[in-house]
């Protein structure tokens, strides 16, 4: 397996979670793009070293996190979108919703607006746990992998993260009659 065909079929299957994934991590549609093409040119120049039988969307998370940490770094600080700007533009960062409910579709679009402002607060590395295991659904043992870090450290970076969010978030929750 290492043709361009192949490449595609495989970049097909996960397209839309690949673009979440770097959405969650940039905070910005257009960084967004910007990582997930970067890395789509890196992991298709090292397809030939897939390995067949391992998880494709896993091999991919740990070349683009690695991009976003290496960018991040080469920046020293996140450019965020601001929440005004998102609303006079119509778009708010969410992805496709079949709901036709207005007041569903309000209420999970502001809760998005405030989970991804409280998700560019954090530094690039508890960002990339908490997309990664509670975004995306990877245990911590595929975290680690993808992260290329100790399980350990996977753990009390997402403990941390968590630990922030819910003090950032708590505000918002407590504004739509939450505990």
């Amino acid at each position: 397996m290492n043709g361009l065909d192949d490449f595609q079929a495989l970049v097909a299957g996960y397209q839309d979670a690949i673009y979440r994934v770097a959405y969650r991590l940039t905070g910005h549609p257009e960084d967004a793009e910007d990582l997930v093409q970067e890395s789509l040119i890196e992991a298709f120049q090292a397809f030939g070293r897939f390995r067949l039988g391992t998880r494709f969307d896993h091999w991919l998370y740990r070349i683009m996190t690695r991009n976003y940490i290496d960018r991040f770094r080469r920046r020293r600080r996140l450019d965020t979108v601001s929440l005004e700007e998102v609303s006079r533009d119509g778009e708010t960062g969410d992805f496709a919703d079949s709901s036709s409910d207005p007041q569903a579709l309000l209420e999970k679009n502001q809760w998005s607006e405030s989970l991804q402002a409280a998700l560019a607060q954090l530094t690039p590395d508890f960002r990339a746990v908490v997309v990664l295991c509670d975004a995306q659904g990877l245990s911590y043992e595929e975290t680690s992998k993808v992260l290329g870090c100790p399980i350990g450290t996977v753990r009390s970076r997402l403990h941390r993260a968590r630990c922030q969010l819910r003090t950032w978030l708590r505000p918002h929750v407590e504004a739509v009659g939450g505990k």
